[in-house]
């Protein structure tokens, strides 16, 4: 039965980061179809909208997910993330990649409690289809190994 919710919890977070994600690309959710002129517009850039999630478990298959929020940084930083600016700035600096959020930053002392968390971060970098997973063992090891960045702390 547990196996069942968290499945529900999980379908329902991407049911609802998809819809997001059509929302961060389109504007709205009712916006009007693409003109035919677009395609010749100067300035067209390569989107980039990701969802971010945070969950409580070992897998991002069965993680009870407790926050999620969509990061746009094309052409501008937008979404329900508290911080998209930094958050944007962060992503650029580490060239899209999630595993390279923190590089450099100093160790933080965790305490070695086994509160296993996943974090994912999947949607558009720059035009490439990303797909990204982690898990930590607690909330302090997830910063530290952030470097205390701003893309997961929400």
């Amino acid at each position: 039965m547990r196996y069942f919710r968290t499945l529900g919890a999980t379908a329902f977070a991407t049911a609802t980061g998809l819809a997001l994600l059509s929302t961060a690309f389109t504007g709205s959710a009712t916006a009007e179809p693409a003109r035919a002129d677009a395609a010749t517009t100067p300035g067209l850039y390569a989107p980039t909208a990701l969802v971010l999630t945070v969950g409580q478990g070992e897998h991002p298959r069965t993680a009870t997910v407790i926050r999620a929020v969509t990061l746009a940084c094309s052409p501008t930083p937008s979404g329900t993330h508290p911080a998209p600016v930094e958050a944007c700035r962060e992503l650029t600096e580490a060239k899209g990649d999630f595993s390279h959020l923190g590089a450099g930053s100093r160790h933080r002392p965790c305490t070695r409690e086994w509160e296993p968390v996943t974090v994912t971060g999947d949607g558009v970098w720059h035009g490439k289809r990303v797909r990204w997973t982690a898990t930590y063992g607690n909330e302090c090891e997830l910063r530290a190994a952030t470097g205390e960045g701003t893309v997961f702390a929400f």
